[in-house]
Order: C-alpha cells, then structure tokens, then sequence
C-alpha cells in the first residue's frame, strides 16, 4: 500500500469523490471509494490505497499531490524519576489542569488500571469531539475521554485484540507516566515501591490504538493523526519513530506534527532507540519535540552466589525468589541439543533449540551472550546468567525465569569455577534497588544526533527518564515481553526513548494547563531553555546525545523568556531547505509563498538551540538571528553570558537586552568565528537578569 499525501484540508470539493477520481486517472474506471484504506479528511488530506511501483510515480506528479510514499512498517520506540528530575507531588497546580487532554498514539490502554480511575473527575471538557470505538469489553470514563484503534491492513495476530484495549502493555506504561493519576504502594513484585503517577495526573486521556505487536504502519499514524487533532487534544505524544530518518513530507510522524503545530498542539516524540552511533536520531522536524532518555538515580541490581561463597553483582528485573537455595549450575557449551543438530558454539550463545532439556533441566545455565531467556527457560533451567559480550550495558530487563546479566570478567570467573568444580552450584538473588550516583547520563539505546536531514537544527531537543521507569502495565501482557512467561502484574519496569518521551508530554502539559495560550514553540522552548546542562564527560556525543540537557518541570513552567516560532516561520524555513512555493500550497492549503531571498533563513528559525555543521580547520564567520519574548518580570534586564570553547569568538549583539512590558519581543544576533579541530564542540548562551537564567546550547560539529 501507499500513501498519497495532499497537505492540508481543503472544502472545496468532496474529497472521497476527488480521491476516487485521481484513482480511476491513474489505475481506470473500474476502481471506486471502497479501495480505499483511509481517506484523511478531518485535519489533513490525503488517503491510503493499495497501488503498484508505476502507479504511484504516476500519482506522485499528479496536481495537488505533496508527496507519495510506501505505507512502511515502523518501531515502536514514576515512583522515583518525577522526584528525581525535581517534581514533587505536591507542586502550584491550577483546575485548568483537568481541562487538558493528552492524545496518546501507541498500543492502547488498560483502561481497569487503577491509574486510569476517574473517581473525582468532571466530565470531559465541552469542546471534546472524540468517540469512544470498542467492540469488545471496553467502556471510557472521564479520565479515558476517547478511544480508537487503527489496522489498515486488516491484518490482526491471534493475541491482537480488536479495540482500544492493549495487550502489549507499552501504552499503558506511558499513558500512566504522561498522566497516570496518584496510586500509593506501587510496585513490581515490591521492586520501585512508591507512589506511582503522571506528569499531569489530573489530565484527561485520548488514546489512539496505533501499535500492533510492537510496529505501526504509517497509513495508521496519520489516521490517528487526522482524528486527534479534530478531536481537539492539547497535546500528541508519539513513542515511535521510522528505521530509517526520511524526508519531513515522507515521514508520517513530521506530516501528523506539522499539521498539530498549525492546530496549536505541541507533538511529543521519541528520539529513538538506535543509539548509540551518531546521525540515527528518526524524529527530528523542527516542529516537534525529540526526546533522548537519560537515567535516574535508581539502578536494579541481581546478585549471583556461588556454591564456592564468592558472588557476583549484575543486573536484571528479577522477581523470582529461589530462596538461597543452591541449584548445579552449568555451561551451555556443554550442554548442545545434537539431536537437533546444534553445536557446542550454539549451547554456549544459548540460541534456539540449542540447549538439551536433558542436560540443563533443574539447573543454572551461564551462556556467553545476553538474550531474551526463552530458550533457557524452555529447556527447563531454573535460572540463566548471562556474560555481556557487548560491554557495559545501563540497561537491566525483565526475563521469563530467575537472570541476571554480568560482565565478561565475571562471568569468566563463573566459568572457571565450573570447570574446576566436580558439583558446581549457585543461586540467584532477588533484584535490590541501590542508588546510582553517577545519574543521571544518557542511555547507550538513545539515538544521537546530528540532525540527518537539518543539518543546522540541532536534535535531540532534550533528555528525560527513560531508564528502568515503574508505570502501570497491562496484566494480560508478560513484563518480560515474551510468550512463555506467564506471571500478571498491573506495574512493569521497562525502558527506552518511549519512556522519556511521556515524560516530555507530563511537563508539556503541565506548562500547557499553566500558560494555556502559548504556542507549541513557546512550549518547547520553555522546556529547552531550562533544561539542566548535562555532563559532556560523561556522555562524549555531547549535546548529540542530550540536546539542551536534561528535564526541569518546575523551571519549565516559568521560563522567564521564550523562543516563539508561528507557522509562517516555518514555512520559510521550509522554503531555505529547499521547497517551492507550489508545494507549500498543497501542504498548508493557503497561499503561502517563499519570501525572497529566504535562501538563507534556514538557520534564523527561531530555535531555542544553534547547531552549525562546518567542516573541520576551516575558519567560520557565521550570524544567526534570534528573538525572545519576555514572559517572565514586566521589567526586566538581561545580560548574555557566553561559554567560549578555544579557538572560537562568540559575540552577541546587542548584550544586554532590557524589557518594559510582558510580552515585549527583543531580537539579537550571535555572532561565531574562528575553527574547530574536533569532531563536536559545546559552547552556551545564557540570558541571565538574576532571578531567570535562560540558555540555549550552541553546539559546532564536522560534516558528517
């Protein structure tokens, strides 16, 4: 199937009839408005159709038509990280805060959770235009306000269940971390015992089922898309990306969130999870939010005895308690499936089928690579411990029996213990919680930057938790992901660019319940500018890994000035990259035009970050433009202070910026010269009147 992108929504016409015209053009007269899979009518246009190669060139030149592209196959991308990044429960709050709704694209939600309850909630707000769409057990409330699902294929696996409701536990996880209410004694198993809750716990909920099993197609995300924004959501949160970064207008994550921006509504996106090589960053538009995951100050620990009394810390979700008994622990290298053909160098990595139920039945198996534990587990071992050939890892996951996950040395040490031993023996702890001092630091998963696409936009935009995060969880759902694990929880630890990226959302709409008026520029820049620098020596990619830095609810909500950006800022920007003013037309259905000269205004876009990709030892001249809006003391002064790195100059002109009313717009230029002899180079702009410190992160890189 394809997509056939039109841009934005036009009334001049039907426009299932004018679909079915430009199909019956392209492929004849024999083809009507049921061979559609979508029609895109209520935010934007455009529709979802099955056609060959030459049939969508051949639509893709038609009039009207931005862009035409393949319907892909895309990824899937509390009790302690809203304390950590400084958000206590109790924080200056306002009743607005029950009038926002969050739009929550993933897979579903569980809708029984008590995370989910709307005991004290009021109905919906009257501006609501959502529907609630089940066709088995499932009702909304007023904290779930609506709920829809999308399969353009048809396509639904045996597990799949066919309405709002998630099976797989991912939607649930973030729906309850950007907006999950109060629940006391939360936990998995007592590991992350706390108060679990959202961001904005008081807000309402719209879910648009989009995730099946982990993937979504883009003819789905733009449906859910086209309804959220007519629905009247405040805010779109979206833990997804491509495998691949794609132009802006083929990518149906930027489409969906360039047409929320023109609505008034902030897109919330992961950065991805293809860390940690440069360039893998897959949501980067300039109109939405890309969020990098950092850690929090809480790691799981699961501890390895051997029969010899020494033990070993690695790490593991594990819930299992064996009771410090001593089970025979063995090699998988000597233990091989031969009847099923495998080898020795098979049972050692623990790969399928490998290991003979025979041999390891009752016993712990040590395996030399980390995997999901199916094949252990199904052999009948009562435990695995896994050596990381990969190096060090910041991730500890759930497995379907007793795991824990160690470094290559020791597990090397288990492995002479093995060999030296007639009857070797271990057990596996239970997890523990200890706290993690070098907190918080970017997740190796977390794409970098730079930009792919928009060299001199810098993305990620900022970092949030997204590291082992407590948040509700399906109970039909096994927490380790896998078949064969049947134990039912109602809270998970789990993590990923798709957890950071609802906390973004939380914060989102907490500024937005608090300045209901300001735009979704205005927003991102007040998460931005006052993000918590983060520590280039602990993540060497620098402002690629954590963009601005990492989170701050409570600053983010009075930022004292924002970087304001509308959609004609945009357009130009549009037009500097390169796009012409007929197809900006088509997509934003006015009679929008490139201004001249807006050749170079691709770096003037009012962004709260400065990214220059300039090749190495060549000297620089380079002035962006920038404005700030005063939204904080009616009068005000602002001194800038800069961080100069060697080798370059940095000035701003002018440097002292003085406000007499709110709202007031002051603009300025900064001004960079000089070389870089390095990959990446940091440096920083703060606006600073004593009482609000506004910085932006300028970070100058090598082309790649």
């Amino acid at each position: 199937a394809y997509i056939v992108y039109m841009g934005n929504k036009r009334d001049e016409v039907s426009t299932t009839s004018l679909y079915t015209s430009m199909l019956q053009e392209v492929i004849g007269s024999h083809i009507g408005p049921e061979s559609l899979l979508y029609s895109y009518k209520r935010s934007f246009h455009g529709f979802a159709v099955e056609l060959t190669e030459q049939e969508a060139q051949k639509m893709a030149r038609m009039d009207g038509v931005v862009s035409v592209f393949p319907n892909k196959r895309n990824q899937v991308h509390t009790t302690r990280s809203w304390d950590f990044v400084g958000f206590p429960k109790q924080v200056h709050r306002t009743t607005a805060e029950s009038n926002i709704i969050i739009g929550i694209l993933d897979s579903g939600i569980w809708p029984e959770s008590d995370s989910f309850n709307d005991k004290g909630f009021g109905p919906p707000p009257s501006r609501w235009k959502g529907t609630c769409k089940a066709l088995t057990n499932f009702t909304c409330n007023n904290k779930i306000i609506g709920a829809q699902y999308y399969r353009s294929d048809g396509n639904f696996g045996k597990k799949d269940i066919k309405s709002p409701r998630d099976s797989d536990g991912h939607g649930t996880h973030v729906s309850s971390t950007a907006a999950g209410n109060f629940v006391s004694m939360a936990s998995l198993q007592g590991l992350g015992l706390g108060t679990a809750r959202g961001g904005l716990p008081s807000a309402r909920i719209a879910v648009y089922k989009i995730f099946w099993s982990n993937v979504y197609y883009d003819a789905d995300m733009l449906a859910a898309f086209d309804d959220a924004i007519a629905d009247g959501v405040d805010i779109v949160s979206v833990s997804g990306g491509a495998f691949v970064p794609l132009n802006y207008f083929n990518d149906s994550i930027a489409i969906g969130a360039f047409h929320a921006m023109r609505n008034g509504i902030l897109t919330s996106t992961a950065a991805g999870n293809y860390g940690p090589g440069l360039g893998t960053v897959t949501n980067f538009a300039p109109w939405l939010l890309s969020v990098a995951a950092s850690t929090i100050d809480r790691k799981f620990f699961t501890e390895v005895q051997l029969g010899n009394k020494k033990s070993y810390e690695g790490i593991s979700i594990n819930t299992f308690d064996l009771k410090n008994e001593m089970y025979p622990i063995i090699y998988g290298r000597y233990a091989p499936n031969t009847a099923a053909g495998a080898t020795a160098s098979h049972a050692s990595r623990c790969l399928t089928n490998s290991l003979d139920p025979n041999l390891v039945k009752g016993k712990i198996v040590l395996c030399d690579v980390r995997n999901d534990g199916v094949e252990q587990f199904i052999a009948g071992a009562v435990g695995t411990v896994m050596q990381n050939s990969t190096g060090p890892t910041t991730i500890s996951s759930a497995y379907p029996l007793p795991a824990s996950q160690l470094s290559l040395e020791n597990g090397g040490d288990i492995h002479s213990y093995i060999n030296s031993t007639r009857n070797p023996t271990a057990t596996i702890l239970k997890s523990i919680a200890r706290k993690d001092t070098f907190a918080p630091y970017i997740a190796g998963f977390s794409s970098r930057g730079p930009n792919p696409v928009g060299h001199n936009i810098l993305k990620p935009d900022l970092a949030a938790p997204g590291v082992e995060i407590l948040a509700a969880w399906s109970p039909i759902s096994p927490i380790s992901e896998v078949e064969v694990d049947k134990r039912s929880f109602s809270y998970n630890i789990i993590s990923g660019t798709s957890m950071a990226c609802p906390h973004a959302t939380g914060v989102a709409a907490y500024v937005k319940s608090l300045h209901p008026k300001w735009s979704p520029a205005a927003i991102t820049s007040a998460l931005m500018t006052t993000a918590v620098p983060m520590s280039a020596k602990k993540n060497p990619d620098a402002e690629f890994a954590y963009g601005a830095g990492n989170i701050n609810p409570l600053k983010a909500s009075n930022p004292g000035l924002i970087y304001d950006i509308d959609a004609l800022d945009y357009i130009k920007f549009l037009c500097a990259q390169g796009y012409h003013t007929t197809l900006l037309r088509h997509i934003t259905g006015d009679k929008s035009i490139c201004p001249e000269g807006s050749a170079g205004t691709a770096f003037d876009l009012n962004y709260p970050s400065i990214a220059l990709s300039t090749p190495l030892s060549k000297a620089i001249s380079h002035v962006f433009n920038r404005t700030v809006t005063n939204v904080g003391s009616p009068t005000s002064t602002y001194k800038a202070i800069v961080t100069t790195p060697p080798g370059l100059s940095i000035k701003v002109n002018p440097s002292v910026l003085s406000f007499t009313s709110l709202g007031q717009k002051l603009s300025f230029q900064l001004t960079i010269k000089g070389k870089i002899d390095k990959q990446i180079v940091s440096a920083s702009l703060i606006w600073d009147d004593r009482t609000y410190q506004v910085r932006s992160p300028i970070a100058l890189y090598g082309e790649f």
